[in-house]
């Protein structure tokens, strides 16, 4: 089975929740994970900052990636977010066959 993580930070806890549960109501993933008080050191418009982020980790199949990925960019508070994606090269089987049907890939 082809699967994937996606992964962003965002703004803060509230933002983390909001997305989450648009993505898994939406089945454009089966799972979020979110992980609150991340520190992220950047540079951005030429100065080096630093900000508490929340870092969302999305368990999805490859069938739902791109649309996942559009949806989470679309509502994204940031102008650039990081949303990236990781193949999942193995798991195990009752895993991913329940993350292929909480998203309507199986």
């Amino acid at each position: 089975m082809n699967t994937c993580m996606i992964y962003t930070a965002v703004g803060g806890p509230e933002e983390a929740r909001k997305l989450a549960k648009m993505l898994v109501s939406e089945q454009l993933v089966a799972c979020v994970n979110i992980v609150d008080g991340a520190t992220s050191v950047y540079r951005w418009e030429g100065k080096v900052q630093s900000s508490e982020e929340s870092l969302l980790i999305a368990k999805t199949t490859n069938a739902q990636r791109d649309t996942a990925i559009e949806r989470l960019n679309d509502l994204h508070s940031y102008d650039t977010p990081c949303i990236v994606a990781y193949d999942m090269s193995a798991g195990v089987p009752e895993y991913l066959n329940w993350l292929a049907s909480e998203t309507g890939s199986s």
